[in-house]
């Protein structure tokens, strides 16, 4: 209770100091969040987009359904792979009239009963990763019994880098944010011990430890990061809703490109998250701070 009470007076006797310290964590995990908000969804639309770069794989001319089947099976054990459909030829038929032809039916009953695309039975894949896809490709042009196999390169490898790039810029940014804010709150934590280096020396003269020393600025640091990282996240919360619905209801065509992640998905692991990362923060400014300059 007493390293509790003297954490908390820490901050009170600093409170200039502190509320900077709180002001900038509140500042880097507003952004964090932000990011985070931002970059789940854009994962989210880059597997929407993911899962509509196909791979088609073709067979040999009489190949049979058993052999088919077996190709499935070999393809279905790779770890690349996310779905794979089976589209017969007649099922290619009718998604190729209604693709091409003002009047599908009209156009199927035109060849009364033939199948001008018999041999095009095939395999759609979709990846978990687009980065494997030139790999995959080269596996399955391998496997006996497979005629052609066809793929958008230019498609997966942009995705892929698309994906690369936000990711490595993201993880720089909120880098930099993390050691800002341990920055800061080291330097009121040094200042707390600046205030008090009389009466911590005195402490240590009668037999303090130095844990019993240290305790009140751990105290103070966890307390300006928990405070610091509850305050984006009720701004954020509030925020995202009402962004979410004016973006929808400005640019509809927005909707129909991909959909937001509720609320409650992202905030189930965000909360924890930047609370976690303001105690965190928090401590370890306190504790290296306090390794530093308590050599009383």
């Amino acid at each position: 209770m007493y390293s509790i009470r003297q954490g908390i007076k820490n901050i009170k006797r600093n409170l200039l100091f502190s509320l900077a310290s709180i002001g900038t964590i509140v500042s880097c995990l507003f952004l964090f969040g932000l990011f985070y908000c931002v970059i789940v969804n854009f994962r989210t639309a880059m597997t929407d987009l993911e899962n509509t770069v196909t791979i088609s794989v073709f067979f040999d001319e009489g190949v049979t359904d058993e052999n088919i089947t077996m190709i499935g099976q070999q393809i279905r054990l790779r770890d690349e792979v996310n779905t794979l459909d089976f589209i017969s030829a007649d099922e290619a038929w009718k998604q190729y009239a209604e693709e091409k032809f003002d009047d599908p039916q009209a156009a199927i009953d035109a060849f009364q009963g033939d199948n001008p695309l018999k041999n095009s039975a095939s395999y759609k894949i979709t990846l978990k990763d687009l980065s494997n896809q030139a790999e995959f490709v080269q596996y399955l042009k391998g496997l006996t019994g497979v005629r052609k196999v066809l793929s958008s390169e230019v498609t997966a490898d942009g995705v892929a880098a698309l994906n690369s790039v936000v990711s490595y810029a993201s993880i720089g940014i909120i880098v930099i944010l993390l050691l800002v804010s341990i920055f800061l709150i080291s330097n009121t934590i040094t200042i707390g011990i600046t205030v008090r280096k009389e009466e911590i020396g005195i402490m240590k003269l009668i037999g303090a430890t130095n844990f019993f020393v240290r305790a009140p600025f751990i105290v103070e640091g966890v307390v300006i990061g928990l405070v610091g990282s509850l305050i984006p996240l009720i701004l954020i919360y509030y925020m995202y809703d009402t962004v979410v619905q004016y973006i929808i209801g400005r640019f509809s065509v927005v909707q129909s490109l991909f959909a937001f992640v509720p609320a409650k998905e992202i905030f189930a692991v965000l909360i924890p998250l930047s609370a976690g990362i303001g105690i965190g923060l928090g401590l370890i400014g306190s504790l290296l701070t306090t390794r530093k300059h308590l050599k009383v």
